[in-house]
């Protein structure tokens, strides 16, 4: 027999001695349980469980509260689930019944009922970055290129990357797969292994963002670099060559600027220089001829006023002009074929003087008398010489 059938007397086998007294001790959980069983079944409309007996009225208590501890212990761990927490770094999207909520979810601790949100934690600060091994691609000069681009990325739109596209990550392998493909193909091979690299990176990483843009997947290219490219393994030695001949080339040249960047300027002042001398030359000419203008005139003043004086002047300068050059004088003398040989030099040694002091008419006049015993008449120095018959010779022979 049961200790809670009838009859038993309500033996409690834990000892509670059928607690008939208030000061017996406590109630037990079955009374407990009986009892917030009743209070669920008015709240329900159930019965009170007491047509079958006391037996079934307290099978069916039971029951009920079982079920309504289960229904507390469910609605708990429900409530319980929707707290989360938002990192500084991210942003929450929430879908409620799929429709996504007007703002996103800032960072703290925040609770979104369980079953009718789906929340989604996008990290919108980390940079990542991939890289993209392009192999055989061909540029526009027909020239087959293999090139390795490493993409910088961020998310800028949790919204969009998580409802626009179905594989945001997909979606930007492909778009950056398609720009290399496209850049390259727009460039020629020397630009791109050289010089062109930057611009090339530049031109992938505007088009790439402007396939981000029309797909709506949120996605903020920030930087695109050209980490290698070079020619296919079968080809790339005679590559390096044609590099290092480009080399050799800009070495070449750089060194002719620097010689052209030397010699001009001494060329141009070379130039300047002959042409100030020339310039001083022409003026020079020109202030002797004038100067010889203005004495010619001065000159046939003079000779206006007495002709035989300044007649006798001009013969006696030009003997000065010719002597000081001359060592030795020829004179045709008059009356015969003999040509009389006047050693200048010697007679200049006999007499203790030098012929190119003679640039006076005082030493004219002195050489003359040393002269006269030389000539055949001595008185008569107009007539014994005939002026358009004398020839002179320097010392080199030449005769004047």
């Amino acid at each position: 027999m049961a200790w809670n059938e009838p009859g038993n007397n309500d033996n409690d086998p834990w000892g509670g001695g059928g607690r008939k007294g208030p000061e017996q001790g406590p109630p037990d959980i079955d009374e407990v349980i009986r009892s917030l069983s009743k209070k669920l079944n008015g709240v329900f409309g159930g019965g009170s469980g007491s047509t079958n007996g006391s037996g079934a009225s307290s099978g069916g208590g039971f029951s009920a509260g079982l079920l309504a501890g289960l229904i507390v212990v469910a609605a708990a761990i429900w409530a319980f689930g929707g707290f989360y927490i938002v990192d500084q770094a991210e942003r929450g999207v929430v879908l409620r019944f799929g429709k996504v909520l007007d703002a996103t979810v800032q960072p703290g601790l925040h609770w979104n009922p369980p079953l009718v949100d789906e929340v989604s934690l996008v990290n919108i600060s980390q940079l990542s970055a991939k890289t993209y091994d392009s192999n055989a691609m061909l540029t526009t000069d027909e020239n087959i290129i293999d090139i390795e681009v490493t993409v910088q990325y961020r998310i800028e739109d949790p919204v969009k990357y998580v409802l626009a596209v179905q594989d945001p990550q997909r979606s930007l392998d492909n778009a950056a797969e398609s720009a290399i493909r496209h850049v390259v193909g727009g460039n020629a091979m020397d630009q791109i292994l050289t010089t062109g690299r930057d611009r090339v990176a530049d031109d992938v990483q505007q088009r790439l963002q402007d396939y981000m843009n029309n797909y709506n997947t949120g996605i903020l290219v920030s930087q695109v670099n050209v980490v290698d490219a070079q020619p296919p393994q079968a080809v790339r030695p005679a590559f390096d060559d044609v590099i290092r001949a480009r080399e050799d080339e800009q070495r070449a040249q750089n060194q002719a600027q620097q010689y052209a960047n030397q010699i001009i300027p001494e060329a141009r002042g070379e130039s300047q220089r002959r042409i100030e001398q020339a310039n001083a030359y022409r003026e020079e000419v020109i202030a002797e001829a004038t100067g010889d203008a203005s004495r010619f005139d001065q000159l046939l003043v003079e000779y206006q006023k007495a002709p035989e004086v300044t007649r006798q002047r001009l013969y006696i300068e030009a003997l000065e002009d010719v002597m000081q050059a001359s060592t030795k004088i020829m004179i045709d003398v008059e009356g015969g074929n003999n040509m009389m040989y006047l050693p200048l030099d010697k007679i200049m040694e006999q007499g203790g003087n030098n012929l190119n002091n003679a640039t006076s008419t005082q030493d004219l006049r002195a050489l003359a008398e040393q002269l006269s015993p030389y000539l055949p008449s001595a008185n008569n120095n107009s007539n014994s010489i005939d002026r358009s018959r004398v020839t002179t010779t320097n010392s080199r022979g030449i005769r004047q």
